[in-house]
């Protein structure tokens, strides 16, 4: 069936962590129902886990898990949080990207942004629990898309509007081949 590969877990967003379900049992237990829930999460995500670059932490969290343990995480890493603490509570949820420019404008190239689709009983949202900074402002919407980042297709950007069940391989290998954040080889076609 469609939908059982965005409840499944795979090694990058392992919910049958240890660490992961003590989190899921915290969330549920403050929600109301599973709208509260999925919000809860978002939030958790997006304010209590730093994006790893805002921070300037090198530590390199490759798996929902490790980004929970770790308390951080880049894009990548924390979409496979809320996706992994929404598909424990049974709410299924992807990863969909946007390719964005590094700076300003494409001087330096691009780079891959990772945010969750979230299925919310009759259609898929996307939710983007990068963090916010800067002009940076994602928001909590079941209703519509409220992203970090608009797509400037007049520097090459793209929003994918994609809907995957998992990590893309490519943005797995990156991670598996450094161990310092501020290395990581994100020279690839997306």
């Amino acid at each position: 069936m469609f939908m059982d590969r965005f409840l499944a877990e795979t090694p990058s967003i392992d919910y049958m962590n240890s660490h992961i379900q003590e989190k899921v049992c915290e969330l549920k237990n403050q929600s109301a129902d599973d709208a509260d829930y999925i919000k809860r999460c978002y939030f958790f995500v997006r304010d209590e886990i730093p994006h790893s670059w805002d921070i300037g932490v090198s530590t390199v969290s490759r798996t929902a898990s490790d980004t929970l343990m770790n308390k951080t995480g880049i894009c990548w890493a924390k979409s496979c949080l809320l996706a992994a603490l929404l598909r424990a509570n049974g709410i299924p949820s992807g990863i969909s990207y946007q390719l964005l420019t590094i700076a300003e404008d494409d001087s330096q190239g691009h780079i891959v942004h990772a945010l969750n689709t979230v299925f919310n009983g009759d259609k898929w949202i996307r939710l983007d629990a990068r963090g916010n900074t800067g002009e940076d402002d994602a928001e909590f919407s079941l209703d519509k898309d409220q992203l970090a980042f608009q797509v400037r297709e007049e520097f090459g950007e793209i929003d994918y509007k994609d809907n995957n069940a998992d990590l893309d391989e490519r943005l797995v290998n990156a991670l598996a081949q450094t161990d310092n954040l501020f290395e990581i080889n994100i020279d690839f076609d997306f």
